[in-house]
């Protein structure tokens, strides 16, 4: 199971959550992302499937046989490949000689985490691009937690730092380090009309850049609202999880779902930031058609990424990820 429940009934006002999450909802600092230093135990990232090239366990073990990474020459004993037979030094000593190897066991957890301008909305409480920060801020102190190496990809849609995977707390620093800059960027440019086009090219350049950096067995963690998804990052994300433990994390916000209930009918204004537009509230009808839309998005988009071979978790922004998790946020899709 990915979370760890725990039954909890305070009730909180939404200034008081925000206090103890250590943020505002709509910036991002490292202090808010180091909180979850001490939160790592509400997940578990045992794999969760078996996959060809993944080896278990966190250490470099050494091995008598072929390996992935050379380690040292010594004399052939008995048992030992004949196929690791080191020819040169063999020739050089005239004793048969035997290469050792050491494999790489430890599982690299790669986090990409799109931070682009259109996930800088929320109705409530956070941010969806502040909420993805504290999920991929959760994994990344989990992960260093049993021991495995951190790296990834940071975007929006006008750049990216691509962060080899880096073991110890060095390796989640880096990444925090990263999340926080990017999203500052993000917020500069959120002024700009958003190019849909460019945003989905970019985003499709991201997934081709984390197929890239994903190493058979490595588990593959990726954080976005799915906006600028296109077929072609569909097909990355397929080769991806060919190899590796592909895992979506979909954020999203009540407001992207359901329209708020009134008891008579208001015209609202509404913006993106760049485009604005009245909305009539309660509206029954307008609402149900409203809900019904966004539920046929949501199910055709599971769909693509279902069969792309991820699997899915939602997350909402509207709620402080520790109640999520300790509610039980949907498990593995399908």
């Amino acid at each position: 199971m990915w979370f760890k429940q725990k039954n909890s009934n305070q009730q909180s006002t939404p200034q008081q959550v925000l206090d103890e999450l250590l943020s505002n909802g709509i910036s991002l600092t490292i202090d808010e992302l180091m909180r979850y230093q001490n939160k790592s135990s509400l997940i578990n990232l045992a794999a969760a499937k078996s996959l060809r090239g993944k080896m278990s366990g966190n250490y470099l073990a050494r091995s008598k046989g072929r390996g992935m990474e050379f380690d040292e020459v010594r004399h052939y004993q008995n048992g030992d490949d004949i196929r690791a037979i080191d020819w040169r030094v063999t020739a050089r000593t005239g004793k048969t000689h035997t290469k050792l190897f050491r494999e790489e066991v430890e599982r690299p957890v790669l986090i990409a985490t799109d931070l682009s301008t259109n996930m800088l909305f929320g109705s409530q409480l956070l941010f969806k691009s502040v909420q993805a920060a504290h999920v991929a801020a959760l994994v990344a102190w989990h992960a260093k937690s049993r021991g495995d190496r951190i790296g990834g990809v940071v975007f929006n849609q006008q750049q990216h730092t691509e962060l080899k995977p880096r073991s110890r707390q060095q390796g989640v620093l880096h990444y925090l380090h990263a999340l926080v800059q990017c999203h500052a960027a993000s917020v500069a440019i959120s002024q700009s009309p958003l190019d849909h086009q460019q945003a989905q090219l970019a985003f499709s350049q991201n997934c081709t850049r984390l197929r890239q950096i994903a190493k058979p067995g490595s588990l593959v963690y990726l954080l976005t609202d799915a906006y600028s998804l296109t077929d072609d990052a569909v097909r990355h994300l397929s080769r991806i999880s060919q190899h590796c433990e592909l895992v979506i994390c979909l954020l999203s916000d009540p407001l992207e779902q359901q329209l708020p209930e009134t008891s008579e009918k208001i015209t609202v204004s509404v913006t993106n930031g760049h485009q604005r537009q009245q909305l009539t509230l309660g509206d029954q009808a307008l609402a149900e058609k409203y809900h019904q839309q966004a539920l046929q998005l949501t199910d055709a988009l599971e769909q693509k990424l279902t069969t792309a071979g991820a699997r899915l978790l939602h997350f909402c922004a509207s709620e402080a990820l520790e109640i999520q998790l300790h509610r039980g946020v949907a498990s593995w899709i399908r």
